[in-house]
């Protein structure tokens, strides 16, 4: 699978390096994200054996959580993402959405080869009661063939992680792991009125509501409100580990044995493949529940347009700690674990810190809040000019919020005709502190969106009459989309490689859309 074959056309261009780490010019891409998964409250799931793949062409034996029986449905609903599946294994496993006070019970099978032996899940943060299964070193088991059941109730609303409690060293790592997501009851006399003026701007732009959460609200709590949600689950393969596993995947345990008989080394630790959602990248960005990728349904592409509060569900899954950093601003963590850190000041708000990276601690799970808008910036992103000068009233933050619809909405107005060029090639105004180079000498073929500004019609006034890509280039037309895509990766370096190649393994970007591009979240 060759990266440069990928359905996708985004810039590499290093314009701006000083102004904006990490900020690449996007021209178009075609899948996004959201945070699929299924719902309850009562789960049928099994544990299999299969293999996923990896963007070297590698296919790797794993075992992972699936579904046993249809699922009670799918969140978001599968009519607004066509294809919505639950495969009988995947990678990670099927995200649990569920609300807050529900009785949740979760039914295991299962089916790993005789070998693994038994198997089990762990809900940290819940009480848990069993039926079925045998007593293992951390609750109760699941026999090769046989089945037991976990009851609890989701008594608090938030981000977790559940996993395999049974010889974590392998079977976590073998892909054993997912996620629970419990979303605030409308019961609950704190449960937040989340009214949103973005939400308000989606539908002028004829977007659809893809939030888990009926009102937008992550917690019980004002200041949780939330436009859209990206669900990430960060983890990492030794591919030596799961090529022993497959090796000893048929082997026959002597009489009497029902623990398994594997006997899989697990240490020294020295993973190659590095993953968010099971997936690396660029598959990562292809569509959630592509076809391409059977046990692997879930991407993570997040997309926004300026001004909207993105709710970040992120878990350190797996067996080391990964430094991911969002470019373009800081996180605000709300809470850790499904437990909101509240403000010193006022307890009734959340006052989780600001985080330059998500460090993700195995099996802890971090809710925050990623924000941008443009602010800070000191020249206009949209690149107008005198002769192209749409009003912008700052409201009372400063913002141009007058007309959902326009294609400025949010526009951070004190930079609003600031010139960013001193020369341009272009009718964009000039005088500003920056000397672009000449369209018409740096220009790296379809990769190259041509444009330091954002919005379609901004593309073709930051080159003229200049064809930035050249004409013919590309499926897609740049004018169409023309935002700003930050880089979110791993800081440490060799995870963002696969197998030792760059571009790989945790990245992925975050996609910064004016308001004239309509995102559609359905793949």
């Amino acid at each position: 699978m060759n990266f440069m074959t990928k359905k996708r056309v985004f810039s590499m261009t290093r314009l701006l390096p000083a102004l904006t780490a990490g900020l690449l010019l996007l021209l178009t891409v075609s899948a996004y994200a959201a945070a699929p998964g299924i719902t309850g409250p009562s789960f049928d799931l099994t544990a299999q054996s299969s293999f996923i793949t990896q963007p070297d062409g590698s296919m790797v034996y794993s075992w992972g959580y699936g579904c046993n029986s249809a699922p009670a449905g799918f969140n978001p609903p599968a009519a607004k993402m066509p294809g919505a599946t639950c495969p009988t294994m995947q990678v990670p496993g099927p995200t649990l959405v569920v609300t807050e006070g529900q009785t949740v019970s979760v039914t295991l099978h299962n089916a790993l080869p005789a070998a693994a032996g038994n198997t089990s899940i762990l809900f940290p943060g819940f009480q848990v009661t069993t039926n079925g299964g045998v007593q293992g070193l951390l609750t109760q088991e699941a026999l090769n063939g046989g089945t037991v059941t976990y009851t609890f109730t989701a008594s608090t609303p938030g981000t977790r992680a559940y996993y395999s409690g049974t010889q974590g060293d392998l079977q976590v790592e073998m892909g054993m792991y997912g996620a629970v997501i419990v979303l605030p009851s409308s019961s609950n006399a704190n449960y937040p009125n989340c009214p949103n003026a973005n939400l308000g701007a989606e539908g002028a732009n004829g977007e659809n509501d893809y939030r888990l959460s009926a009102n937008g609200a992550a917690y019980d709590l004002a200041g949780s409100c939330y436009d859209r949600e990206y669900l990430f689950q960060f983890s990492e393969i030794d591919p030596k580990i799961h090529r022993q596993a497959e090796e000893q995947s048929t082997k026959t345990c002597p009489a009497g044995v029902t623990a398994g008989c594997m006997d899989v080394v697990t240490e020294p630790y020295h993973p190659a493949y590095f993953m968010i959602n099971g997936r690396s990248m660029p598959d990562d960005m292809d569509g959630n529940y592509a076809v391409q990728y059977p046990h692997q349904p879930y991407n993570g592409n997040p997309h926004m347009h300026p001004g909207e509060l993105v709710l970040l569900r992120i878990i350190g899954q797996g067996r080391w700690q990964h430094p991911f950093h969002e470019h373009g601003n800081h996180v605000r963590v709300l809470a850790r674990d499904g437990h909101v850190i509240l403000s010193a000041n006022d307890p009734t708000k959340p006052g989780g810190p600001l985080l330059f990276t998500t460090t993700t601690t195995p099996g802890q799970s971090i809710d925050g809040i990623f924000y941008w808008t443009g602010k800070g910036l000191n020249w206009d992103v949209y690149g107008h000019n005198a002769a192209n000068n749409p009003p912008c009233i700052p409201d009372a933050n400063g913002y141009y919020t007058t007309n959902a619809g326009a294609p400025n909405y949010y526009e951070w107005c004190q930079d609003h005709l600031r010139a960013l060029e001193k020369n341009p090639f272009g009718d964009v105004g000039s005088g500003g502190p920056v000397t672009l180079p000449d369209p018409t000498i740096l220009a790296d073929g379809p990769w190259y969106g041509g444009s330091p500004y954002l919005g379609p019609d901004a593309t073709g006034r930051a080159v003229a009459s200049t064809p930035i890509p050249p004409s013919g280039t590309v499926g897609n037309d740049p004018g169409s989309e023309a935002g700003f895509a930050f880089m979110w990766h791993s800081h440490n370096e060799r995870e963002i490689t696969t197998n030792n190649i760059f571009p790989g393994g945790m990245m992925m970007m975050m996609l910064v859309d004016p308001r004239a591009y309509v995102i559609n979240e359905s793949n």
